[in-house]
């Protein structure tokens, strides 16, 4: 059972028009005390990330990317898991004040709920 780990383009969502349909109408959400995950089926055979990491919540810009590192990295390695959605990461203020492993952790879990209610949903 040998999965591509890659990220390349195609699992990500590129422009305002891949996010406004996630915005407008989500289908559900997982929400965390430092961040939020809004979620929207996809007509593709494969789920897609998007990040929304705003200055506002987290200050400085090294936190900002290794925030984005450690969510992609999240993604990449879950993804053969996931249904076919599109899923957008909000940042939260404090998101910043979580180390990798305990982001990683909280992560984990919530792509394991956002599992359950898709698979609840069908």
């Amino acid at each position: 059972m040998s999965h591509h780990l890659g990220f390349d383009k195609s699992l990500r969502l590129l422009n305002s028009s891949d996010f406004k349909p996630v915005f407008d109408s989500p289908s559900f959400r997982a929400s965390h005390q430092h961040f939020l995950i809004l979620v929207k089926r996809n007509q593709l055979d494969h789920p897609r990330l998007g990040l929304v990491i705003a200055k506002k919540n987290v200050r400085h810009a090294v936190d900002r990317n290794r925030l984005k590192r450690v969510i992609r990295e999240s993604f990449r390695l879950q993804q053969h898991q996931l249904p076919s959605f599109d899923a957008i990461v909000l940042a939260r203020r404090g998101m910043d004040t979580l180390d990798n492993a305990a982001l990683t952790r909280q992560l984990n879990k919530q792509w394991q709920k956002l599992v359950r209610k898709a698979a609840s949903n069908d």
